[in-house]
Formats: structure tokens, sequence, C-alpha cells
């Protein structure tokens, strides 16, 4: 039980801090953090080598720092660290914890002995994941974030409009089609491996960042990882603290954030296919960090401009909306189609935003 209340220090903002978790937030003062996201150890219970049909090796999550001696152990430092998490929260501050069927039961359970007041579970499925190779059991494909605040009737921060507009005028749902990280955005080592096992895509942050914050605000994560929610929190305007104790991930997550992530350029190298093809939000051009708050787009046409926003909406002269209703305003059309209308500017060159929802498509019809 807190005897001490700390005082409210200069918080360590934008900075990683070395250690514990428990220890390092318990340096922390009460009420002066706005957001939490911890991916702490799965506590994954892997048993031998796994190998794929063509006997090469699957890369599991085998280090030492998921690893733990007894579920007994395991909620003890589920009890530490959540305790810490709810003292530096302020009243109307949230978490997400995300977890894996190995600990996600137990996190909630812990969540909700420490008061915390649960309001939404979400289903991270996942649209590439990895397959079960010894086909004892349905192939894993999703993982579970808990959303929760502080306490019963604190007035958390949800923004609602802007999920929705993330999702073309649609009400966000509690099931997330999103891929694992891949491609230009896995981080690896200078040999060629993976960074980390368990890196989070920077999308999935940034639905979580977007809908429960406001800029300005803190975001905390006690499992800092690679620096994901460093990066994404960087990105829209938010001040992050990081607690990570390997020294590797330290360093590689410094990296990334000093410099954020430039557009990837293979994204303009895929053909539009003529064929049916799956809806594709705007707003993913966004969270998947192919177009940045900020950017202006331009009219084909040559005549218009506008900015894109966090939610996916543009502003222009005054007018804001989606892709489609900014480009008819503009036009004083009775509608038109924005993925045709707008282009974005690349080493002095227009290309069309339709190239990259074609980049997602092309992605979708890989797995």
């Amino acid at each position: 039980m807190m005897t001490t209340t700390k005082s409210a220090s200069a918080l360590p903002l934008n900075t990683i801090l070395d250690g514990d978790c428990v220890a390092e937030m318990a340096k922390l003062p009460d009420g002066s953090v706005d957001l939490i996201f911890a991916d702490p150890p799965y506590n994954l219970q892997l048993k031998g080598e796994l190998h794929r049909p063509d006997n090469s090796r699957v890369d599991a999550v085998d280090d030492a720092w998921d690893q733990f001696s007894s579920f007994e152990a395991y909620d003890r430092f589920t009890s530490a660290w959540l305790a810490e998490a709810k003292r530096i929260l302020k009243p109307d501050g949230a978490i997400w914890v995300i977890g894996s069927y190995h600990n996600v039961f137990r996190l909630g359970a812990e969540l909700q002995n420490q008061g915390f007041w649960i309001l939404n579970d979400v289903v991270w499925r996942k649209s590439n994941p990895m397959p079960n190779f010894r086909g004892k059991r349905l192939t894993n494909a999703h993982e579970t974030l808990i959303w929760a605040s502080r306490s019963e009737g604190a007035k958390y921060t949800f923004n609602y409009e802007a999920l929705k507009a993330l999702n073309e005028g649609v009400q966000m749902r509690s099931d997330w089609v999103l891929p694992i990280c891949t491609g230009h955005e896995r981080i690896k080592g200078a040999d060629g491996a993976k960074a980390h096992p368990t890196q989070k895509p920077e999308a999935l942050l940034h639905r979580v960042i977007l809908a429960t914050t406001q800029v300005g605000d803190v975001v905390l994560d006690p499992f800092f990882g690679t620096g994901t929610t460093g990066a994404v929190a960087k990105m829209l305007g938010r001040d992050f603290i990081g607690i990570e104790r390997e020294a590797t991930y330290r360093e590689v997550a410094k990296t990334r954030i000093a410099k954020i992530r430039k557009f990837d350029r293979q994204a303009l190298e895929v053909t539009a296919s003529k064929r049916a093809e799956p809806r594709v939000p705007f707003g993913q051009l966004i969270e998947r960090g192919m177009l940045r708050p900020g950017e202006e787009l331009w009219s084909l046409n040559g005549r218009h401009k506008a900015k894109v926003r966090a939610d996916g909406t543009l502003i222009g002269d005054d007018i804001k909306g989606s892709i489609h209703q900014v480009g008819a305003a503009l036009e004083g059309a009775p509608s038109c189609n924005g993925w045709t209308y707008w282009a974005f500017k690349r080493d002095g060159k227009m290309v069309p935003i339709d190239l990259l929802r074609q980049q997602i498509r092309a992605e979708m019809h890989a797995h």
C-alpha cells in the first residue's frame, strides 16, 4: 500500500528508461500519465523447437525475458507492474494491455482485481498469421487487447468520431483486421534476423493512440521493445515514455524513433488490378504509414489541395470530410471518387493515392 505521494516532478518525456519496469515506474509521480500501452511478456509455454514441413526451424519466442518459472511467479509480476501503472495514471487515464491465450486471461483478472474498469476487449485478427506447423491446434490467428479505464466512472478519452472517420464513416468494431509486422516495417539486426520476435505493427498502435489520447498526451510503454509505441506517438504529436531493460532493443528503438520510417517506395511499384477488389478505407493508408498526418494531397487536375488528418479525413479550404466529400465540395460536384481524384507528391512527381490502395490489395491477395 502506498504511504507516500510522489511529487509531480518533471517527467522524462520522449526518453527510453533503462531498467526493470516496476522499479522505473516507481520513480514516476502519481497521476502523471494519460495512457499506458503494455505488451508484457507472454509467458509462452513452448516445448522444443518447431519445424516447417520442409524441416526449416521456426523462429519461436524463446528469449529469457519471456520465461517465468510458474503461473504464480507470473501473477506476482503482473500484480506488481499493474499496481504501479494504476498509481501513475491520471484519474481519467486508461490502459491497454495486449496478450495471447498464454497470458491475456491472467492479465484481465488482475486488472479487475486492482479496480480497473474494462471498457472493451479487442480482437486483433492477423490477416497474415503464422501457420500451425504441428497440425495439433487451430492456427493462432489473433491476439487480444483489453482497454480499461483507471476506475469505474472515470471520464476516459475516446475519440469516437475520429475512429468512425478512419473506418470510412462506419462505426469501429472490436475486431480489427491488421497484418503482423512484415516487409518494410519489420526491423532487422545487422545479421538479418528479426530485431524483436513480437514487434507490433504501427497500424495497431496508430488506432489505439488515435482513439484514446489527445495531442500532447503522455503515453507510457513499460515494455518498450523496439519502440513502436514511441514511434507512433511521435508521429501523432503525443509524448512518450519508454521502459526497456534490454540494451539491444533500446538502441534499435532510439535509432528508429530518431528518423521515423520514411515512405516505402516499393508501395508505388504495384499495378492496379481490374477485377472486383476488397474495400480499403483511406484511413488505413495513414495507419500503415504510407501517408502521414499533415501531408498535402493535390487534385490530379492541379486546381485544389487538401491536408491529411490523423483520422483519415481531409481539410481543404475550410472543408472537412472524407477524400470523396472534400473532392466533391472543392469541384462543386454532386459526387467525387476521391481515390482517382487525389494524388501526393514524391520526388517532385504526382502519384495517385489509388496506387497505395492497390499495394494494400496486393498484400491481401498474397495471403
